[in-house]
């Protein structure tokens, strides 16, 4: 069955605010296991040093999340231009509809992010 343009932006729309909250949880669940690490490392009367590159590490994990973050809001730039060029869509969807995919089987679809 062919894509209706429609449908292929409800689901781009979907996919696109998955990901961008993916990156988020993962940013936030990397922020948490930091502080965790230095307060296990300061309440245990640990060394000062001690998971140094560890923690080192991880904050090159975050910085690596949020330069994907960046590259990901440039996508959804991209993203909305061609979707002024083929359907004529002047903004983003509102978040958190739930509209029709268009499918035979009236799945419905949540677009919120």
């Amino acid at each position: 069955m062919k894509m209706t343009v429609p449908v292929a932006q409800m689901r781009i729309t979907r996919d696109l605010r998955d990901a961008e909250t993916a990156l988020d949880e993962a940013l936030l669940k990397q922020s948490s296991l930091l502080a965790t690490m230095v307060t296990a490392r300061r309440e245990t009367a640990s060394d000062p040093f001690t998971g140094h590159e560890a923690l080192l590490r991880l904050t090159r994990s975050q910085q690596t999340l949020v330069t994907a973050a960046g590259e990901l809001a440039r996508v959804h730039g991209g993203l909305l231009e061609v979707g002024r060029e083929i359907a004529g869509v002047d903004d983003c969807p509102e978040k958190d509809p739930h509209v029709p995919t268009g499918e035979d089987d009236g799945e419905v679809v949540a677009l919120g992010g």
